[in-house]
């Protein structure tokens, strides 16, 4: 059984468990309204919602990437607003192969909370299984959250900086290979990655959205297994966090740098490069 993802059929049968706590993670980079729209049209029984751009982000400054890190306080109050305490089993969803759900996964992990599980293929696998929708809106007790913030699960961008240096720290890039290469760039103002930076697209976790066999994923990550230090980023610490839950999965400790390229991209001093390492 995977630590950190669960199937439909072992959530549905543990839908009573009165320590369960679903959180609906939808979200659209272009439309920051659809994902809750989008829950409120029909989640999960006893999902509530998190929202991507206000509950899992801090505000947008001159740098600090496109989703800064959310202030680790006010976090945990919101989490316990919404019944989540350290006795919680959480899952977390999306219905995009766990690339916004892996946000809340990570940042749960950073605050302290390790029982939270992504549900694998997100809510068009628990549909496909047969299992219905609600548009209910559950109102649990609410708990105590603490956050015991994990800075070591963090890299910063000196670090970052030194690591297209070091050859024995891999800079893992989990962006598409097109915005890796810089063939094309829809959100940010520059195009390519960070010098030094391998690419390891989160979308080739998957198969037809749902997480490849464990045996497919090590090999996908076996080199990495070499290097002393692990860095992943993304375009701004939401889909390396995708990357992170597998490699995590594997045994393979690694960090984000949450700023990602969309922060590396906003120091015009800083060299992007485009085409593949």
């Amino acid at each position: 059984m995977a630590k950190n993802w669960i199937s439909p059929q072992d959530l549905h049968a543990r839908l009573e468990d009165p320590d369960l706590r679903i959180f609906d993670v939808r979200a659209d980079l272009m439309d920051h309204g659809l994902g809750r729209r989008s829950y409120l049209e029909g989640h999960l029984p006893g999902a509530q919602f998190l929202d991507l751009e206000t509950d899992l982000s801090g505000p947008r400054g001159v740098h600090g990437g496109r989703h800064p890190l959310p202030d680790p306080e006010r976090l945990a109050v919101r989490l316990g607003e919404l019944g989540v305490s350290e006795c919680s089993d959480v899952v977390v969803y999306d219905a995009s192969g766990g690339s916004f759900a892996a946000r809340a996964w990570w940042l749960l992990r950073y605050l302290g909370h390790d029982r939270v599980r992504l549900l694998d293929g997100g809510l068009p696998a628990w549909q496909q299984a047969g299992y219905a929708l609600t548009t209910d809106i559950p109102t649990p007790a609410p708990a105590r959250f603490v956050a015991r913030p994990r800075p070591e699960l963090l890299a910063s961008l000196e670090e970052v900086r030194a690591a297209g240096h070091d050859p024995q720290v891999a800079l893992i890039d989990a962006r598409a290979p097109e915005r890796y290469r810089g063939e094309v760039e829809p959100i940010d103002p520059r195009a390519g990655h960070i010098p030094g930076a391998i690419n390891r697209p989160f979308a080739a976790n998957l198969e037809a959205g749902r997480f490849r066999s464990e045996a497919t994923l090590r090999a996908r990550f076996a080199d990495l297994e070499d290097y002393r230090d692990r860095i992943v980023y993304c375009g701004s610490g939401v889909t390396a966090a995708h990357n992170l839950a597998v490699l995590d999965e594997l045994g393979i400790s690694a960090r984000l740098y949450a700023g990602s390229f969309s922060d590396w991209a906003s120091h015009p001093e800083l060299e992007v490069r485009a085409g593949a390492e």
